[in-house]
């Protein structure tokens, strides 16, 4: 069995999860191949980005909250149909949750996410941060002139599973900035070729300023 480096977590951000837990509930969060077992059948593109994204990249296993999955914002309604009843589907937007049904068949917002679990007493299993496109694109919501095809922005690793791009993943994670965070950056860094590096430079200097990683990211 492959042993997961724990998770550092903060006074208050253990007690910022388990408030957490109490309003919203438990979670029993899939793991990537569990993910593409969930996926399979789904015919438009959909990759795994967060923390999981960084391990496959680095291969360095590390203990997760959740599996961040994502899809575009127009196949929102294939993603419904593909998912059928077998499984509820809420609209996450800044602590608000909405059913994801026939009766609310839009989300609170484009750029929210979706929570997925079996019915009410069941734990939540995916956490699908959505990505909003423009015409087909992948875009950025850190850096909305940042469009792309999806392959330029994802890479597909030897298990057949689809990960966003590790200076992607970084971007977004440098504005939270927590311990698991850093480690990530730490782990991922020596990894990165110089123009991931400096993409990733670029990007936390323009949409992060005075972010504590600057210091390591102008140094390579």
């Amino acid at each position: 069995m492959t042993r997961r480096e724990p998770l550092e977590r903060t006074p208050v951000e253990a007690a910022e999860d388990e408030e957490f837990f109490r309003r919203y509930g438990p979670w029993s969060p899939l793991d990537p191949p569990g993910v593409a077992a969930f996926m399979a059948g789904f015919e438009r593109p959909w990759w795994i980005v967060g923390g999981w994204s960084i391990e496959a990249f680095t291969g360095h296993p590390r203990e997760h909250e959740d599996v961040d999955l994502s899809i575009l914002a127009c196949d929102i309604p294939a993603f419904r149909a593909h998912v059928g009843d077998r499984w509820h589907l809420w609209s996450m937007d800044g602590g608000t949750l909405r059913p994801l049904d026939d009766r609310f068949p839009e989300v609170l917002n484009v750029e929210s996410q979706i929570w997925v679990r079996r019915h009410a007493l069941a734990p939540w299993i995916i956490d699908l941060p959505i990505t909003p496109d423009r015409d087909g694109l992948w875009t950025s919501k850190r850096l909305p002139a940042h469009v792309a095809p999806l392959d330029e922005v994802t890479w597909v690793a030897d298990s057949g599973i689809r990960y966003l791009n590790p200076e992607v993943t970084l971007h977004f994670k440098a504005r939270a900035c927590r311990p698991k965070d850093t480690r990530d950056l730490e782990r991922a860094w020596p990894l990165l070729d110089a123009t991931r590096r400096a993409w990733l430079r670029e990007a936390v200097r323009s949409t992060e300023p005075g972010c504590a990683w600057q210091a390591l990211l102008d140094g390579g």
